[in-house]
């Protein structure tokens, strides 16, 4: 029994894991807060570490600089190492995010009555 709550465990984890996946962000541009939703392995303390270093030091040279802030170790830099970009597009802050367009209201009907005077 206990054999078969562990293969279904390990199931569930196998089938979930992608919904844990990383998402592409700009190391050099993103706010503490987009860091820490896109990365694995890094909460909001942790991505505030990044942005004070990297306020500190200058932008990051490469995702191997990251290691030089406390808390981010090898483990965490391999997870997340093709989701770490230092130039160009990448997650978007709430402000950095295109605006939705505006539906256009539908007009009103002319009624025939109205039409007719």
């Amino acid at each position: 029994m206990l054999k078969k709550i562990i293969a279904i465990a390990a199931l569930a984890l196998a089938v979930a894991l992608p919904a844990f996946a990383t998402t592409p962000v700009n190391i050099n541009t993103a706010d503490a807060e987009t860091i820490a939703k896109s990365l694995t392995g890094v909460g909001l303390t942790k991505a505030k570490a990044i942005v004070a270093f990297r306020e500190e030091h200058g932008p990051f040279k490469s995702a191997d600089d990251l290691t030089q802030v406390k808390g981010i170790g090898q483990a965490t830099l391999q997870k997340n190492h093709d989701a770490i970009l230092l130039s160009g597009e990448g997650a978007k802050t709430e402000a950095e995010a295109p605006a939705k367009p505006k539906r256009a209201k539908k007009a009103a009907p002319a009624t025939e009555g109205a039409a007719q005077n």
